[in-house]
């Protein structure tokens, strides 16, 4: 099975590899026992086998068998202890990761991967929303975020605001490089979900500066300042206006209807079901003198005569009946950032929200991006590599087919990540193949 060099693990595993080598080392190299790329290495390995244990077993690998799957897969020299790997990983700044995700995604996009995520010609859908991956009563860092309890305790949690490329009819999503809601030295204030927005727009925009984007999010990002930072920096935007945190709009929207001005537009499924469909172009967003003219859409799911879902948008796009059915998908799309994103990642297997490590500066993020990344090169496999799908097929739940590939793991030793996924799909096939 032929799989293009800069999209198999070795190529992807190169590139994270080259961003690694590039941090810089502060430490005494004269009494460095440990490489970045041993450090780094053996977390990102122990993200994409979703196994905090698995430097310990491959410890114990190595003394029985003088090898071990972390230098033979993962290119490890000398596996860390885990204590030293979280002091170190902990004094790297977070930002040395965040040029990874860049590098797959134009890996992916040089591989024509991306054309089937276009939403309208030459235009792709970017969900964004927040997420929290730590929270303790006790465990805290000066980043944290922070709120008092009614009892008067104080909780300390980490957000971070994320965004994923998809497409209503593609399963797998493409995770870009995320915002941490992150307290800073010399703020007064705490950082805000909207703020972190702000600032991971500008990002995508500065890593992605002639992608088209239409940015798609919940109620909260439906006001002005968002939309304009959103506006600057060149992309759309279809975002949820629900009507309780818009009431002027949806005064509007209700005097434009009895004017007549509201368009209608109904068709029935092949399985009876109503699906119904509203819109005005060129209505104020709030009631502020200054409020800028957006394009409102809404629509009714009906089966049997009960409204079974509803919900309403604002756009940039101009509404019109060849459109608003596409709209709505692509406004109905924005759950995959919590069913394919933030569900896979909590529960089912990458356990984000598990404490590997929180540190006092940057372990806990660090340790995050590195979970993150592991989920990106899966789902990059899940897209491109056959031997990936054809050894994932085998199993029919996510956390039985790692569950598989880490006890093949701790029992063999292989030379290569494709080896160990022939060892899955038949273990009387001899690898390398003839």
């Amino acid at each position: 099975m032929h799989i293009k060099k800069h999209l198999s693990f070795s190529g992807l595993k190169k590139q994270l590899g080259v961003r690694i080598s590039q941090i810089e080392d502060w430490r005494d190299k004269g009494k460095a026992e440990y490489s970045m790329q041993d450090f780094f290495m053996s977390g990102f390995a122990m993200m994409y086998f979703q196994d905090p244990s698995i430097l310990q077993f491959q410890q114990r690998l190595e003394d029985a068998a003088h090898q071990n799957n972390l230098k033979t897969i993962f290119g490890v020299e000398r596996i860390p202890k885990e204590t030293q790997m979280r002091d170190v990983i902990d004094e790297v700044s977070f930002r040395s990761l965040e040029p990874v995700f860049s590098d797959w995604f134009l890996s992916l996009q040089r591989g024509k991967h991306l054309e089937q995520y276009q939403y309208l010609p030459g235009e792709y859908l970017v969900s964004i929303d927040a997420t929290g991956y730590f929270g303790s009563d006790k465990v805290n860092c000066p980043g944290c975020l922070f709120k008092e309890e009614k009892k008067g305790s104080t909780h300390y949690y980490h957000l971070i605001e994320q965004a994923v490329l998809m497409h209503p009819g593609c399963k797998q999503v493409i995770p870009i490089c995320p915002e941490p809601v992150i307290n800073t030295d010399g703020t007064d204030k705490q950082d805000c979900e909207i703020n972190a927005g702000k600032r991971l727009i500008e990002k995508i925009h500065s890593t992605h500066p002639k992608l088209k984007l239409i940015i798609v999010g919940d109620s909260l990002y439906s006001k002005q300042p968002f939309i304009k930072k959103v506006e600057e920096n060149n992309m759309r935007y279809i975002l949820v206006a629900k009507p309780d945190d818009h009431k002027c709009l949806k005064e509007f929207i209700e005097g434009s209807r009895k004017l007549g001005e509201v368009l209608r537009y109904e068709v029935k499924d092949s399985k009876g079901r109503k699906h119904v469909y509203e819109w005005a172009n060129k209505v104020p967003l709030n009631g502020n003198g200054n409020s800028w003219d957006v394009n409102y859409f809404e629509y009714w799911l009906e089966d049997k005569g009960k409204v079974t879902y509803h919900n309403s948008w604002v756009t940039d796009i101009e509404v019109n009946e060849k459109n608003v059915e596409w709209l709505v998908k692509g406004g109905r799309c924005r759950w995959k950032i919590e069913n394919e994103t933030f569900n896979t990642l909590k529960n089912q297997g990458y356990h984000i929200e598990h404490n590997f490590g929180h540190g006092k500066k940057n372990l806990s993020m660090n340790f995050f991006l590195l979970n993150l990344l592991a989920f990106f090169m899966h789902q990059i496999f899940e897209l491109t590599c056959l031997i990936y799908q054809r050894a994932r097929a085998k199993f029919g739940r996510r956390d039985e087919y790692w569950n598989q590939l880490r006890c093949t793991l701790r029992i063999l030793i292989f030379n290569s990540w494709e080896e160990l996924l022939y060892k899955i799909i038949d273990p009387k096939i001899s690898y390398p193949l003839t």
